[in-house]
């Protein structure tokens, strides 16, 4: 059977341009060798594998020579010939694979045969292609193997950075602010992956700080380009295409010069895709063919263009039960997740609130033009007792808020209290504390149920150790006045 669309160096009409690979790294970072003797073949491969975008390519005709190669270079996966002089392809697979295990060995013959596949594949083989060799067939084995070898490394670095409890860069976190173990768990992940090409979806509620994570990430990944952000959330099709992809000249009324997309902004750096679950289909279809064969179509051409950076989306909303319900393609949400980072929302994370705070109020003060306020002893207790429903932005306005109405002395608690929706009862007590963000049910059981009086004494108990023993803020989030509190802990002793 003829392949469908095998390697074709005479066509004039491929519609790969060279042109457009402008690359400011190695792609991929280590090379791929190519072993085969035949000249024509290596040239056809590697002018294949180079349209492609891979641009870090080693060819070798002499299978004499391999090991030598292997000896000087740590190499990103091989592709194998079997039938040469000298040494046989199967032969030297045997050497590879026990002097080099961690390389991926692609084997390209002409053989047919199932025998000599299952052959190569029991020896070690990562993949086996038929010459001629399809191009899809082709980029399709070599991203296989490039993907698997960047989950080993991440898996590696991963497990070194749990044992070693700390992050390597921490001066790359300093713009999160955070003492979180949580947190820190999170980071050393983020080291694990910043260097891999894989996409890299982040998961949180709104104001969790995914874009900070996501330009913390283009900051370790030691990529040269820039970081592009854009909300797609609204985008119509057209509006998506355009702003990602650009147009050429007289692609659509108006269009009296070509204009450059966001993803050639982002050539050789991050392009951060903020609001993922509410892209639209039309364009979900278009930026999963960008994933999976690193292309575009800008709006008025039939060429494709090549692109290099790195994917980075987020999102507040549940990828899988988007696509559960039709509105998410299953293919690009599992294109999307290759690496995940999930940010736990600020009430999860209670310890930060007073070097949030703290920090912010630095900011306030600094952007209002006022002198630092001082803040009450209670106001890190109170902050606490919140759900805080907007995460770090909403502490981060809260904060300004409470500063800009600040004359002098002790910063008051008012501010704060009305912004909780803390108010006054018909008898006169503050209301207690509204917590609009938390979706977890109010109580939870055991078999055997309290009485009123032992849940009464456990929901006292279980206040003032939120409040750390303060009994103001305790009996507000009781929704009790605190003379009423005082008694019946009165009543307890």
């Amino acid at each position: 059977m003829e392949p469908t669309n095998p390697i074709n160096l005479t066509n004039p009409n491929n519609p790969a341009n060279l042109a457009n690979l402008i690359k400011r790294n190695p792609n991929p970072s280590h090379p791929i060798l190519i072993v085969d003797d035949e000249e024509a073949i290596l040239l056809a491969i590697d002018t294949a594998l180079e349209m492609a975008g891979f641009d870090n390519l080693i060819t070798c005709a002499d299978s004499r020579k391999v090991m030598e190669i292997l000896s000087g270079r740590i190499v990103e996966c091989m592709l194998l010939d079997l039938n040469m002089p000298h040494i046989h392809g199967e032969r030297l697979l045997d050497t590879v694979n026990r002097d080099h295990p961690e390389i991926p060995v692609i084997i390209v013959t002409g053989a047919v045969d199932v025998e000599t596949a299952v052959r190569c594949i029991k020896a070690g083989a990562f993949d086996y292609i038929v010459k001629p060799v399809e191009e899809d067939r082709l980029i399709t084995a070599v991203n296989r193997a490039i993907s698997f070898q960047e989950l080993k490394r991440e898996n590696l670095a991963l497990r070194q950075h749990i044992l070693g409890e700390t992050v390597e860069k921490p001066d790359a976190f300093r713009d999160i602010i955070t003492n979180n173990k949580k947190m820190m768990v999170i980071f050393q992940y983020i080291e694990s992956i910043a260097r891999t090409s894989q996409p890299v979806l982040i998961r949180g509620e709104t104001g969790v700080g995914k874009e900070l994570v996501a330009k913390t990430l283009h900051c370790l990944s030691g990529l040269k380009g820039n970081f592009v952000a854009v909300n797609v959330a609204g985008l119509d099709d057209n509006v998506f295409s355009d702003t990602l992809f650009g147009h050429v000249k007289g692609a659509f009324t108006g269009a009296d010069r070509a204009r450059s997309g966001l993803i050639e902004q982002g050539a050789g750096g991050t392009l951060f895709l903020d609001e993922m679950g509410d892209l639209n289909h039309a364009s979900q279809v278009k930026l999963l063919r960008l994933l999976q064969e690193g292309e575009y179509f800008p709006l008025g051409s039939d060429e494709p263009r090549r692109s290099d950076a790195r994917i980075v989306a987020a999102t507040n909303q549940n990828l899988s039960q988007l696509q559960e319900e039709g509105k998410f393609r299953k293919d690009l949400n599992y294109r999307l997740r290759t690496h995940r980072i999930y940010i736990p929302p600020l009430r999860e994370r209670l310890d930060d609130i007073p070097l949030l705070a703290d920090h912010f109020l630095d900011l306030a003060a600094q952007s209002l033009d006022k002198k630092r306020p001082t803040p009450p002893d209670a106001l890190y207790t109170l902050l606490k007792s919140y759900s805080f429903p907007g995460n770090i932005r909403e502490l981060q306005s809260m904060i300004f808020d409470a500063v800009s109405r600040h004359k002098g002395g002790v910063l008051s608690l008012e501010t704060f209290k009305a912004h909780m929706g803390i108010g006054k009862d018909e008898k006169g007590a503050e209301a207690a504390v509204e917590n609009p963000g938390s979706k977890e049910p109010l109580l939870t059981f055991s078999s055997r149920l309290p009485t009123i009086r032992q849940a009464t004494d456990l929901l006292i108990q279980e206040a003032l150790a939120r409040t750390e023993g303060n009994q103001s803020i305790a009996a507000r989030m009781l929704g009790i006045s605190q003379q009423a509190l005082s008694k019946r802990l009165k009543k307890k002793e």
